[in-house]
């Protein structure tokens, strides 16, 4: 089993930045990438970033230059760091697991709300 736990999220101004953090723990050696999505009402749930265990990442063209995913495997963390953020940035924004079956682990979420 795979615990995540999101932070970071919040409130902030147009053309601000926020900087989430995902924080993994149990059976996390199998886990062979990370991601971050988001999610709004009524919306599916869309990729933003994903960083592979060999450290390869891919974004979205609405996340690229934008978004930034890294992690720090002695903290087992991953964060996202998010500039020039726009209202349509707003959302849930929730931490994933891979395992190489295809599973995800999911955290809970942490909401960001993108208003002047």
């Amino acid at each position: 089993q795979v615990q995540l736990v999101e932070s970071g999220g919040g409130l902030v101004q147009p053309g601000g930045s926020l900087r989430l953090s995902c924080v993994a723990s149990g059976s996390i050696s199998s886990i062979n990438a990370m991601s971050w999505h988001r999610q709004t009402p009524g919306k599916q749930r869309e990729l933003v970033a994903l960083i592979t265990s060999g450290g390869d990442t891919n974004y979205p063209d609405s996340a690229k230059g934008r978004f930034t995913i890294s992690r720090d495997n002695t903290k087992a963390t991953v964060y996202l760091q998010m500039i020039r953020l726009k209202p349509e940035d707003t959302a849930v924004y929730y931490c994933a697991a891979h395992h190489p079956s295809g599973f995800k682990y999911w955290g809970r979420g942490t909401q960001v709300t993108v208003s002047s």
